[in-house]
């Protein structure tokens, strides 16, 4: 099989390094907006190279697109309407009616399109999932969600990020939705800036919270930060009428208990979302391969993406307006 990867950073790299294990993929080409750009980095990897228009004209299997947010809607409504099954990391689009307008688009066409929530690759949160399905927690009362940074993104990317709701939560909003099966009534979030001040200059936050009913009543409080000093963190924690589970207790989870004697966790703290999920982002790349062969089904649709951005786009309303927000105010 044949794939093509666009866009040739940090993270498309990657993509070629677990596309070229992959025994069912014989021929990978790397395009990006900047040809040189694409000539070094297959170079450095030993693939071959190529414009995007060259890319598509190769009529490739699969697609993969690891460009900018910018380029995202283009590329794949030219994917889908060359026939291409494609991959994209999140998000969809740069805005919700853009994200929108693409959803009905990609709906308009049979051709499979996978977006990258690696989340729901991770053993933690499959085996959650399975346990929940299987009765073993009970019904389902509460959850907790978080993801914290230990450092903060580059200052220059923070005013087009979307906002911590949308470029960070965005992933715990996803994982929660395909953990539980329930969908998102209402939210209330709030946020503070306690950090450096680009990003209240931005109208952002550094710190966020938020409270979520599910729409069976199930509490799910969110937790956030840029940083968070003791590492990399996130978890997800179910309580039920039976039992509970933890996603992220391992090893390496940063917490310092204050109980005498007790000394876990023993190992250093993640230090970043790569390492912390790099099996995971290699088991969604392979399942890809499977869309694109026709075995199996997108795991993760642009529908699923969009209703992900419903819930951040809820969250940066609520917390701007400092109020309850329903989910259908902001659907469209």
């Amino acid at each position: 099989m044949r794939f093509v990867v666009l866009g040739a950073g940090r993270i498309g790299l990657s993509h070629v390094g677990t596309l070229k294990a992959q025994a069912e993929v014989t021929d990978l080409l790397i395009a990006d907006l900047d040809p040189a750009r694409a000539a070094s980095a297959a170079a450095s990897v030993g693939s071959a190279s190529a414009t995007i228009d060259e890319a598509f004209a190769s009529k490739p299997d699969g697609i993969v697109i690891a460009a900018p947010t910018s380029a995202h809607a283009e590329l794949i409504v030219r994917a889908v309407r060359a026939g291409i099954p494609t991959f994209c990391e999140k998000p969809l689009a740069e805005n919700l009616s853009s994200s929108i307008a693409l959803v009905e688009e990609v709906e308009r066409h049979d051709i499979p399109v996978q977006i990258g929530f690696q989340r729901r690759f991770d053993a933690g949160y499959t085996e959650a999932k399975r346990a929940l399905q299987n009765g073993d927690i009970g019904e389902l009362r509460r959850m907790h969600v978080l993801t914290c940074d230990p450092t903060p993104p580059p200052a220059e990317y923070i005013p087009t990020s979307g906002g911590i709701y949308r470029d960070c939560h965005i992933h715990d909003f996803d994982i929660l939705r395909w953990v539980t099966g329930r969908e998102v009534a209402t939210v209330f979030a709030t946020g503070a800036n306690r950090g450096a001040s680009f990003f209240g200059d931005a109208g952002d936050v550094d710190e966020s919270a938020a409270l979520l009913t599910l729409d069976d009543g199930t509490l799910v409080t969110v937790q956030g930060s840029r940083y968070n000093g003791a590492g990399y963190d996130v978890r997800m924690e179910l309580s039920g009428s039976l039992g509970n589970r933890s996603v992220g207790i391992d090893e390496r989870v940063p917490l310092t208990s204050a109980e005498p004697g007790v000394s876990f966790p023993r190992e250093s703290a993640w230090p970043n979302f790569q390492e912390r999920f790099a099996s995971a982002y290699a088991a969604e790349l392979a399942r890809f391969v499977t869309v694109a062969a026709g075995e199996t089904v997108s795991p993760c649709t642009p529908r699923d993406a969009l209703e992900a951005l419903y819930i951040a786009e809820a969250a940066e309303l609520s917390r701007a307006e400092g109020r309850l927000v329903r989910l259908d105010e902001v659907r469209r």
